[in-house]
C-alpha cells in the first residue's frame, strides 16, 4: 500500500536526517489524514491508492505553480525548493505517460467507450481518472481527449 511506503520513506528519512525530505514527507502524510478526516465526515472509508495519487498530483501541480511564480518573482532558491519537492514527491506516483502514450490511451478509452462526440468527454475523462491516476496530466489529457472528439 501506498501510504505505508511513504510511511516506511518518512521514518528512514528521520534516521538519515534528511530535514527536506522529512518535511515534504510530513506535508504528504498531512495531506493524506486531512483526507481521511473528510471523508470519515462524509461516511466514507480511509484513502485508497488511487485517492492518494490524485492528492500527491495534486501536490505536485501546486508545487509548479508556486516554483512559477517563485521565477517570475526573481526568487530562485524558493523555487529550486520547490522543484526538490516536487522530485520527492515524483518519487511515489507511477511512471507518468509521455504525449504518445497519452494519445494512445486516450483512443482506446475513447473506442471502448463508444464516446461519439464532446458531449460524451463526461465519460471519457472519468474513465481516464479511474484508470490512469497518477499517469497523467488530465489537464494535457482534456485537450487530446477535446480534439480527438471533435
Amino acid at each position: 500500500m501506498l501510504r505505508d511506503e511513504i510511511a516506511q520513506a518518512l521514518t528512514m528519512a528521520q534516521k538519515a536526517q534528511d530535514k527536506p525530505r522529512v518535511s515534504t514527507l510530513r506535508l504528504i502524510m498531512a495531506a493524506v489524514k486531512d483526507r481521511d478526516i473528510a471523508n470519515r465526515g462524509a461516511g466514507k472509508e480511509a484513502v485508497a491508492d488511487d485517492e492518494l495519487l490524485s492528492i500527491l498530483a495534486k501536490m505536485i501541480k501546486q508545487r509548479e505553480e508556486s516554483a512559477k511564480l517563485y521565477d517570475e518573482g526573481n526568487r530562485p532558491e524558493l523555487a529550486g525548493q520547490e522543484r526538490a519537492e516536487i522530485e520527492i514527491i515524483r518519487g511515489f506516483l507511477p511512471k507518468q505517460l509521455d504525449e504518445a502514450e497519452m494519445r494512445k490511451a486516450v483512443a482506446a478509452v475513447i473506442a471502448e467507450a463508444g464516446a461519439s462526440g464532446v458531449k460524451d468527454m463526461g465519460k471519457v475523462m472519468g474513465l481516464l481518472k479511474e484508470r490512469f491516476a497518477g499517469q497523467m496530466d488530465f489537464s494535457k489529457a482534456n485537450g487530446i481527449v477535446k480534439e480527438l472528439l471533435q
